[in-house]
């Protein structure tokens, strides 16, 4: 039996490392978004097939993830998570040395599969190491860490773009796969011992996966995981070309992008203290009413003839904040509701997550995006859905309680 975190000596160690794996990914999907705007010029492609840079790496992200969690489960996480970095590692190291676009977008899906074990894997060690509202808690202490990424991943990396060259952002990342690839070693403890060998590890992964879609709970928390990443995903993906219109370069991309994830922030923080006095339903409610809020006054703003970067911008704060109410406890519920199979559970949230998010990626350079209307109206469009699977998760908890 695992001691409780309070009582490992290098408990500041671990959470650190713990949440620079999970951190990681976010890293890397988003360090490179202000080169996106020069590639077309760089590699003599379309902008569409740019955008194949971003999806592939999403796809790869979420993909692996229902992989890495049922063998983590069966083998213990540390080894599935040291494989991982290695080859995020020799992805980002692909990428900086690519010279056309077709290497690139094999680089990107390298460095994704990669990066997907820290996601997964940091999840489960939250199943494994806490418990009850501790761990909707820990879930937005992880989100309040990984809101802070995407803009400042974004911020570096157009920097880094202007005055050292596109390469550099992934040499950079080359640097911190390597470091959290012996820290990993060195410093995480097995959470989860490997099991007996009791049937082949397909058969193991299929009979997971088979016992998770039995709960009608577990495919409604995924659905509002999935829509909620998909929408920030799409305006990840769509706000250079936004913003492009408006004469934003890659210098400057990234103080627009914080929009959502600084907020996030916030969100996660109200979370932690307000989940004891409303519980995770009522967040839940809170957190989709800010996603709309923010949204229809980003879309009236644009169509009320608003052309600036901040009337973009600005109403998406909402946006995050409602980002952040609505993760921890979805989260949470993902991973609590069968605790033998919480790598599985996180895999497949983790997956279907950033395979969403990759379609809402690619969705983006299927429209134009002379101002924010059509971007504005994919994002909807995806909150609905997780609207919906909302009501219903409600309905059903109502039916069983």
């Amino acid at each position: 039996m695992n001691p409780a975190p309070s009582a490992d000596p290098r408990r500041g160690w671990l959470t650190a490392n713990l949440l620079a794996q999970l951190a990681f990914g976010l890293l890397a999907m988003t360090i490179c978004l202000p080169s996106m705007q020069d590639w077309p010029t760089v590699f003599a492609a379309s902008q569409a097939n740019v955008q194949l840079t971003f999806s592939a790496f999403v796809a790869a992200y979420g993909g692996l993830q229902l992989v890495y969690g049922p063998l983590s489960d069966r083998l213990g996480r540390k080894p599935i998570l040291l494989l991982g970095m290695a080859l995020a590692l020799a992805g980002s190291l692909l990428a900086a040395l690519a010279t056309n676009l077709t290497v690139l977008v094999l680089a990107r899906l390298i460095q994704g599969a990669g990066s997907a074990a820290g996601m997964v894997l940091g999840r489960a060690m939250v199943q494994d190491l806490f418990h009850g509202a501790e761990r909707t808690r820990m879930m937005a202490y992880i989100g309040m860490t990984m809101g802070v990424c995407p803009p400042l991943a974004t911020l570096l990396g157009g920097q880094l773009h202007v005055h050292v060259g596109w390469q550099a952002n992934f040499m950079l990342m080359s640097g911190l796969a390597l470091i959290l690839l012996v820290s990993a070693w060195r410093v995480l403890p097995a959470t989860r011992p490997p099991q007996a060998a009791r049937a082949h590890w397909l058969g193991e992964l299929l009979a997971a996966y088979a016992r998770l879609m039995r709960e009608p709970a577990f495919l409604l928390y995924v659905v509002i995981l999935a829509m909620t990443t998909a929408t920030f995903y799409t305006f990840l993906a769509g706000a250079p070309l936004v913003l492009a219109g408006y004469g934003v370069g890659p210098g400057q991309i990234g103080w627009y992008i914080m929009a959502i994830p600084f907020p996030y922030v916030i969100g996660n923080m109200l979370t932690s203290r307000l989940i004891q006095r409303i519980g995770d339903r009522g967040i839940m409610n809170l957190g989709q009413v800010a996603v709309f809020g923010g949204l229809g006054l980003m879309l009236l703003l644009a169509l009320a003839g608003w052309r600036s970067p901040l009337a973009f911008a600005l109403p998406l704060v909402l946006l995050g904040i409602g980002h952040g109410l609505l993760t921890p406890p979805a989260l949470a519920g993902t991973v609590g509701l069968v605790p033998a199979l919480a790598g599985s559970a996180a895999a497949a949230a983790g997956s279907m997550q950033q395979v969403t998010g990759a379609l809402g990626g690619f969705a983006v350079g299927l429209v134009t995006h002379d101002g924010p209307v059509n971007l504005g109206l994919l994002m909807i469009g995806l909150a609905l859905c997780g609207v919906a699977a909302q009501l219903v998760l409600h309905r059903f908890v109502l039916r069983r309680a």
